[in-house]
């Protein structure tokens, strides 16, 4: 069984802005291929991925699921990931592990701001992706509209390998511009025939269009296209493939999930476009992706609490995984034993013996490791680049209800945080309250309610406090800080001058040494540096992280016996808490850009709204016979808007946000 190749195996994500469909496609997916057979809702309810209780009554994905199906020879293992901003490192995490992806648009609506934010969490990763225009059946669908967003708002090079036979309520199928057939739906499944006469002649220009495209992007195709005119069915699928592969271009697919229209060729697509484990490249220093027979490496994306105990969702990259084995976490230098493999379906699992390279599977058995952990042979560790982070922007003040339940809220928020690492979880100093972090109302709403439904806690919930920064707008230079201690026995000296200046860009510290001759060594100036980072910690002006600054160490002095790494990092710190208090500093606070979709009546209402909260209008235009409004707004404003938004439209109006960085405190 080891020697099983897994080239026909694909592990794939679904992406979307929340309500394109995404749960909706990965239910057909499952439902097509045998993996369950009954049809699940969202709105009723009874999807298989949305499986945890607050999924299903609030209609949204908030944890990513995984599922298995298997399609024309293959294993899928699909991951259906949440579509709302407050989850987006769930997405993170499952794009850290995922070989390929489908981005599900709704045809109406194209590119919407999570579709971007997903997009480039995708280009970040380097994984390949192929596009699917859901809801073609909707009034206003327009799949050209939605490819010509995909071009200008996301710079991909789309392809569209389709044509759709009828428009919005008429919608009945697709015609395959790669073997030119239609396939149609018409209550009794897929249906394949020859093209209808009616759109021959735009199908073959389509065609001619796609031939034309990719031969001026793949090597292969454009000799055979200047040779003889045309390209082969068989030429332009390899072609699309390898450009898929390559991250050159999105193949684009269109249909109607809800109802059943277009996911059998989405799954073609999927096996045909999208890359194998073996295709991706390879990790841990081996010679070749996914091979089965090198020693064991495998990354820990997720931990998840059940009643029956503790799991860990792994991909196995190379050699194999068995019950049994022992295995090294790199981020602890603890070994920790496998007592069982599951191969997850959303909330049931069923046990198997061995996990191959190119595997995502979930363990029973260690108990400290964290999402993010490598998980190796112990005679081969390697460690592994873990999935990015958040940081947090929005908190709230928790504390139990009854004195009796401190200690079980606790544990209930520690559990929190290890399951989800965009939680954070500290105690404010000066009230001592306990304090937890996430990425939005939303997430702190949910984590609350799941520790009153799983833990049976009675908490109080404090107002949301936004994540304040402070950076520096005029520093100072030459600044002389003498760190002198002597208390019997060995003493401390450490003299350091540093400059302080803003940082421009995104960074958020950087630190250099014009120190010349020797005067510190370079075991100091690191020290100076790590004593630096602990001062950006808490700021002059509100104790609130510093961001944007520039150290640069100048000059310094060393005592032949008293100098130590412990003194000049002291000095470091101290040094640059002064610099900081004779700079000029600002606050800076979090803000989200908005979009709201509204009826044109209510337009004014909302623009006064969002002038009141402090907004920013980027953009307005008009979209279906509805306006949409975007808008940059700081976070602190956008508390409760979802309210205010309902009651000033007849609760007709929607929005989404999505972060956009720091701006300067506006008084």
């Amino acid at each position: 069984m080891r020697s099983l190749p897994n080239l026909r195996v694909r592990n794939l994500g679904i992406l979307a802005h929340v309500d394109a469909g995404k749960t909706t496609v990965t239910e057909r997916i499952l439902f097509l291929t045998g993996a369950v057979h009954k049809r699940g809702e969202v709105h009723d309810g009874t999807t298989v991925t949305d499986f945890d209780p607050q999924e299903r009554e609030r209609g949204i994905t908030i944890s990513s699921a995984a599922v298995s199906a298997s399609w024309d020879g293959h294993r899928l293992a699909v991951v259906d990931t949440p579509g709302h901003v407050d989850f987006s490192d769930e997405v993170e995490r499952a794009l850290r592990v995922l070989d390929g992806a489908v981005a599900v648009f709704d045809a109406v609506a194209g590119v919407e701001p999570q579709s971007e934010t997903v997009w480039r969490q995708a280009d970040r990763h380097g994984v390949p992706r192929i596009a699917f225009v859901n809801k073609m059946d909707r009034a206003g669908a327009d799949l050209d509209a939605t490819v010509a967003a995909i071009r200008a708002r996301l710079g991909a090079v789309a392809l569209p390998v389709q044509l759709p036979v009828g428009r919005e309520d008429g919608f009945r199928g697709v015609v395959d511009l790669v073997r030119m057939r239609a396939y149609v739906w018409d209550g009794g499944g897929r249906v394949e025939t020859e093209v209808p006469a009616r759109l021959r002649e735009e199908a073959l220009r389509r065609r001619r269009d796609l031939e034309e495209r990719v031969a001026e992007l793949h090597p292969d195709a454009l000799e055979e296209f200047c040779a003889d005119g045309a390209l082969s069915d068989g030429t332009l699928a390899r072609a699309l493939r390898a450009l898929t592969l390559a991250g050159t271009a999105v193949v684009v697919l269109c249909g109607s999930a809800y109802r059943d229209r277009g996911v059998e060729p989405l799954l073609d697509a999927i096996v045909a476009y999208l890359p194998a484990p073996a295709d991706r490249p390879p990790v841990g220093g081996g010679e070749r992706a996914a091979d089965p027979h090198a020693p064991l490496v495998a990354l820990a994306f997720k931990v998840h609490a059940t009643p029956t105990g503790r799991m860990t969702y792994v991909r196995v990259y190379e050699g194999a995984l068995s019950k049994g084995d022992t295995v090294l976490d790199t981020a602890t230098g603890r070994t920790e034993r496998i007592s069982r493999v599951l191969r997850v379906q959303a909330d049931r699992t069923a046990e198997v013996s061995v996990a191959l390279a190119g595997d995502i599977v979930a363990v029973v058995g260690p108990k400290t490791v964290r999402a993010g952990a490598t998980l190796c042979a112990p005679h081969a560790p390697v460690v592994l680049e873990p999935p990015v982070t958040a940081a947090p922007v929005v908190s709230v003040a928790v504390e139990a209800r009854r004195s009796t339940d401190t200690g079980r809220l606790a544990a209930g928020l520690a559990r929190l945080a290890e399951e989800d690492p965009s939680l954070v979880v500290r105690t404010d100093p000066e009230t001592g309250q306990t304090v937890l972090s996430g990425l939005g109302e939303l997430h702190l709403e949910v984590a609350v309610e799941r520790l009153r439904r799983d833990r049976d806690l009675e908490v109080t919930v404090g107002r949301p406090q936004v994540a304040y920064r402070e950076t520096v707008v005029r520093g100072v230079t030459g600044l002389l800080h003498r760190h002198v201690k002597q208390d019997g026995g060995t003493g401390q000296f450490a003299h350091v001058v540093l400059d302080v200046a803003p940082l421009g860009g995104e960074e958020e510290f950087a630190f250099a040494s014009t120190v010349t001759g020797g005067r510190v060594p370079q075991e100091y100036v690191r020290a100076v540096e790590a004593g630096c980072r602990d001062a950006l910690a808490d700021g002059p002006l509100g104790g609130h992280p510093v961001t944007g600054v520039r150290v640069t160490l100048t000059d310094g002095a060393t005592h032949p016996k008293d100098s130590s790494e412990l003194a000049f990092r002291t000095a470091g710190r101290s040094a640059l808490r002064e610099a900081l208090r004779a700079s000029v500093l600002t606050i800076l606070e979090p803000v989200a850009e908005v979009t709201v979709t509204v009826p044109a009546e209510s337009v004014g209402a909302v623009l006064g709204d969002l002038a009141a909260r402090r907004g920013r209008i980027t953009d307005s235009r008009v979209r279906g016979g509805t306006s949409v409004v975007t808008a940059t707004v700081p976070l602190a404003e956008l508390f409760g808007y979802a309210t205010r938004l309902r009651g000033r439209t007849q609760g007709r109006g929607t929005f989404t946000t999505r972060p956009a960085g720091y701006e300067p405190l506006k008084a």
